[in-house]
């Protein structure tokens, strides 16, 4: 059980590590295999957009957070006029439900005291 548990453990550690590392681009590697001088130009002149493309997708981020921070907070806003809502419905069958009941107390005779 402890190897199994020790495996386990040490599968682990090894997939945060692979998932920690950059994704190689397939067209990149080729580029530079052929020609790796010429690679190293374009790869300079790549950073600029790279990090546009950094900044458009933080930025991006950012919106679906908000969004999703909008959306939530509409749920909770309507999970509590709902609450409301139903509370309220509550409170108007007691109270049409005492008043039904007044009313059979009211229309029956009196018993007569022995």
């Amino acid at each position: 059980m402890n190897k199994v548990l020790a495996t386990l453990i040490a599968s682990l550690f090894a997939v945060g590590a692979f998932a920690q590392t950059p994704a190689a681009k397939p067209a990149a590697a080729a580029a530079t295999v052929a020609a790796p001088a010429a690679a190293a130009t374009p790869a300079v002149a790549a950073a600029p957009a790279k990090m546009e493309e950094k900044k458009d997708a933080k930025a991006e981020a950012a919106k679906m957070k908000e969004e999703k921070a909008a959306a939530k907070k509409a749920k909770a806003d309507e999970m509590k006029i709902a609450k409301k809502a139903k509370a309220d419905e509550m409170k108007m069958a007691k109270k049409a439900k005492a008043t039904k009941k007044m009313k059979k107390e009211e229309a029956a005779p009196a018993a007569p005291k022995a």
